[in-house]
């Protein structure tokens, strides 16, 4: 264990705190029946917490509160939005809204029209010398085709007459008449609140986009209140593929009409006349989202004075693209749907693209209800700092006046990180870890060395069994099973530093001087393809002239892609790619010489080494992970060990160091680190972390840092068990406070003989008086042993911080020789008095819409969940430590 001391100077210090850097959390605003008395509480109880915002998203309400209700855009409402962003800003809070309620875009003003629409295909069969006999509606019908295998097609809308006949007798042949049209999915706004219901918008149809932002603009125009920070795009879950404009969307886009290849589009063919007619819909679908449709959101917010907030995943379009129309790209974790490798879709826009913020929907079903600790969420966040966000958004917590009692109100797919659930006694030191990680996260540049292409045509190319994938962080198949999944994990698991990019994005990257690749406020070493068998002509121009510039191109697994993608001018387009090709003279070694870079193939890792970039060779150890930021003279590093075994020992860095500042991000103590040079331009520095635990270190290349060491420490001695009679007091939460109990053995509060205690969701404190094992000892370390679930400490009157995650354990000095008095504060979660609410019966589930449910989606019963553990269960002990310095090490 590491001492922990106080930062002496600037090199020490951690970023200054801004609201931006404080976690933020989903508000649901349930009904929106809101009130200024109970609004100002609320806020108040989330700046006290730690809070840096809430965004504001309205969902249906509790029942029984109906006459409260608000409707959305109502001038009421906005009078409600004016009072919060007034008072949040007067508690230095920031407030985000939904563009709309629930999710995801839609509402009443969304017509037939422009709601999320499935293609209709109607065919028909016609012979030599026949005609049509159905009627067809001129204004909804999009296209009427006829196909015939030996005499082309013909395209028919135009014959349709005002009776809805059409003009035709069939030539020579048998005919296959495709008769198109749209027909609203289905698909309405989920969760919406009074006001906000209608259909989901249709994001292929910049039209329907148009309309809703006017929708919005009618209660902004004249709206003179405070205004909140940013609007918000939830995730993709729009059922479209097909608009009333599509057609010529596509014609204008690829050079080529799809109503002659409707056969191909709408058949079940695997042949690759069909895959490229998919891949060319496919990516017409995204070019529409990208260019037209979101950047009406996108530009109608901006106008108004917004930032933008948006999740991407779920779309069937290119997601780098669509999270980078956004100031702030969004993504989420899902209960177990926890692949670091996604979550870095989002991060990469924002560093490809200059970004500074990279949110995330944080603690979706992280667990079931009440049973969530805050180690889950600290282990989550682990893992999306890894991943490069840098703006974390609890979801969620729920407004809740106070007269509606415990556990008030509650949104169905929460974390519940609200000041109802037991868990928030603690929420602020959870809140200042985040705060801390983020300050540094948010500070300097991405400095990640790789820019990995994500050849999207390979996939748009594949036929499937429907016509829109759809890119989601559950089933990840169109990632995992991909060339670009494959290439990620192995970078990732050997710590090699890398960002997704477009070809969109790649077509703004210019040569710097010193030949790497530059992107906005990002520089990257190389750019790496991966192996795939297509890509556009356009990117694979763009890479060689990358090259012709100065920059190293790698391409894996020994080959360059083999073809272009789509159909649209192909033979012209496939000659232009082949003599491009041609031009690159590869070595027996790999490498072509291309002006004045050079283009590399073979197997990952020995082209990486070629191309001189380093991993961080720490990823070797089990678990251990890291992300880095760059600043003006060295690096940030975030490190975790997400693994099961503890690190006790040297880790390398990819950088040369002259002096690494240590930096605990849970109680915000620094200190100079050991470290030492091996030769090769690589520091090593000494950590210990045990499982879960995780640290920051401030590299600094060019400065020798003095200031107070970060010491290391091992244990002298065997732990001592403190014996002695426990005093317990059950100081806060319910549903009714236990009596005050004295023991000798520590056990769950469950375990004791008072239904009270064992239906307690709160706080509870344990004091113990106690002697000196060693009065000569002046280092030692606490170690609580089982605390459900957190715990703060406090010895001889004096506070010594909160421990929300195991190792429950601390270092400390200055014990008395004798009486020396320990207290521990330890609080557990809701589960057990929600078991005992649902036991008697009691009604707190009152809410329209889904109402409230588990985590398999169905009606949400605790009464029969079993006693959770609770309360400090030790063994509690103290082992003395003797300090060292690791050999070799510098001071």
């Amino acid at each position: 264990m590491a001492n922990r001391t106080d930062a002496a100077d600037s090199a020490l210090a951690w970023p200054a705190i801004t609201r931006e850097q404080r976690p933020w959390a989903y508000w649901w605003w349930m009904g929106s029946a809101v009130d200024k008395v109970n609004l100002k509480r609320e806020l108040t109880r989330y700046r006290d917490a730690g809070y840096g915002g809430v965004h504001i998203i309205p969902i249906y309400g509790a029942k029984g509160w109906e006459t409260n209700y608000i409707r959305y855009l109502s001038p009421r409402w906005m009078e409600m939005l004016d009072y919060t962003v007034r008072e949040a800003k007067r508690l230095g809070l920031g407030v985000d809204m939904t563009t709309g309620t629930g999710w995801c875009f839609g509402g009443p003003n969304v017509t037939d029209n422009e709601a999320n629409a499935s293609v209709v295909n109607r065919t028909f069969t016609v012979s030599a010398g026949n005609k049509l006999t159905e009627k067809f509606d001129r204004a909804r019908t999009q296209a009427v085709v006829a196909f015939s295998e030996t005499n082309g097609s013909v395209d028919l809308t135009k014959s349709i007459r005002d009776d809805g006949s059409v003009d035709w007798i069939a030539p020579e042949g048998d005919w296959r008449v495709y008769v198109i049209s749209q027909k609203p999915s289905g698909q309405k706004v989920k969760r919406p609140s009074p006001g906000g219901e209608g259909h989901m918008l249709n994001l292929i149809y910049p039209p329907a986009v148009q309309h809703f932002t006017n929708w919005m603009e009618e209660a902004f125009a004249k709206y003179r209140g405070a205004k909140p920070r940013a609007q918000y795009h939830d995730s993709y879950e729009y059922r479209s593929e097909w608009a009333p404009d599509f057609l010529p969307q596509f014609e204008k886009r690829r050079r080529y009409r799809l109503q002659s290849e409707l056969p191909a589009l709408l058949g079940n063919a695997t042949n690759d006349h069909r895959s490229r007619v998919l891949c060319d819909y496919r990516e017409t679908v995204s070019d529409v989202m990208v260019e037209d449709s979101l950047p009406i959101w996108a530009n109608w917010s901006h106008q108004r004075g917004f930032l933008t907030r948006n999740e991407a995943h779920g779309s069937p379009g290119n997601l780098l693209d669509l999270y980078a129309v956004a100031d702030i790209p969004e993504t989420e974790m899902f209960y177990r749907d926890r692949n670091k490798l996604i979550s870095k879709f989002a991060s990469s826009a924002a560093h490809v693209t200059g970004k500074k913020l990279i949110g995330c929907e944080t603690g979706t079903w992280l667990q079931e209800h009440f049973t969530e600790t805050l180690a889950d969420m600290k282990y989550l966040v682990d893992d999306l700092f890894l991943s490069g966000v840098n703006h974390v958004f609890y979801h969620g917590t729920c407004y809740s006046p106070d007269e509606a009692g415990w556990p008030g109100w509650l949104f169905y797919a929460s974390f519940e990180m609200n000041p109802r659930n037991s868990i928030w006694h603690d929420v602020p030191a959870l809140n200042a870890y985040v705060a801390r990680c983020q300050s540094v996260l948010q500070s300097g540049q991405p400095d990640n060395d790789i820019l990995l292409y994500w050849p999207i045509h390979e996939f748009w190319s594949q036929p499937g069994n429907r016509l829109l994938p759809h890119l989601t962080v559950h089933a990840r198949d169109w990632f995992e099973a991909q060339p670009i999944g494959h290439t990620a994990e192995q970078l990732w698991n050997r710590g090699y530093s890398f960002d997704y990019v477009s070809d969109r994005q790649l077509a703004q990257a210019k040569v710097a001087k010193t030949g790497g690749i530059e992107m906005p406020n990002s520089n990257y070493r190389v750019v790496l393809v991966p192996a795939s068998q297509l890509i556009p002509l356009e990117t694979f121009r763009r890479l060689v002239a990358l090259a012709e510039a100065g920059a190293t191109v790698v391409f894996d697994e020994d080959r360059l892609p083999a073809d272009v993608p789509g159909l649209g001018d192909l033979e012209k387009r496939r000659t232009e790619f082949k003599r491009l090709a041609e031009t690159l003279k590869f070595s027996a070694s790999g490498e072509a010489i291309v002006g004045k870079g050079r283009v590399l193939v073979g197997k990952l890792e020995a082209v990486l080494n070629a191309a001189g970039v380093k991993r961080e060779a720490m990823f070797d150890h089990a678990g251990l992970m890291c992300i880095r930021r760059a600043f003006d003279g060295g690096r940030y590093y975030f490190i975790a060990n997400r693994g099961q075994q503890s690190l006790d020992g040297w880790i390398p860095l990819a950088v040369n160091a002259r002096s690494v500042v240590q930096m605990d991000p849970l109680n915000g103590q620094t200190g100079v680190a050991s470290s030492r040079s091996v030769g090769n331009g690589q520091t090593q520095v000494y950590l210990q972390l045990q499982p879960g635990e995780s640290v920051v270190l401030r590299v600094f290349t060019d400065r020798l840092v003095e200031g107070p060491a970060w010491t290391d420490s091992q244990p002298s001695g065997p732990p001592v068990t403190l014996a002695g009679r426990w005093h317990i007091d059950f100081v806060s939460g319910g549903p009714t406070l236990p009596p005050a109990i004295k023991t000798t053995r520590l056990k769950s509060w469950t375990e004791l003989d008072d239904s009270g205690a064992q239906n307690f969701a709160g706080t509870a404190r344990y004091s113990l008086s106690f002697d000196a094992p060693d009065a000569g000892q002046r280092e030692w370390e606490l170690s609580l042993g089982k605390v459900c679930q957190s715990a703060r400490v406090r010895l001889n009157g004096r506070d010594l911080g909160t421990l929300i995650a195991p190792p429950y354990a601390m270092r400390l000095k200055g014990l008395k020789s004798r009486q020396n008095k320990l207290e521990v504060e330890v609080t557990n979660v809701s589960a057990n008095a929600i078991r005992y609410y649902d036991r008697e019966g009691v009604k707190w589930k009152n809410f329209h819409d889904i109402n409230f449910v588990n985590l398999n989606y169905r009606p949400f019963d605790a009464s029969n969940w079993p006693l959770t553990d609770s309360g400090l269960i030790g063994p509690v002990t103290l082992t003395a430590l003797q300090l060292f310095n690791p050999a070799g090490a510098v001071p």
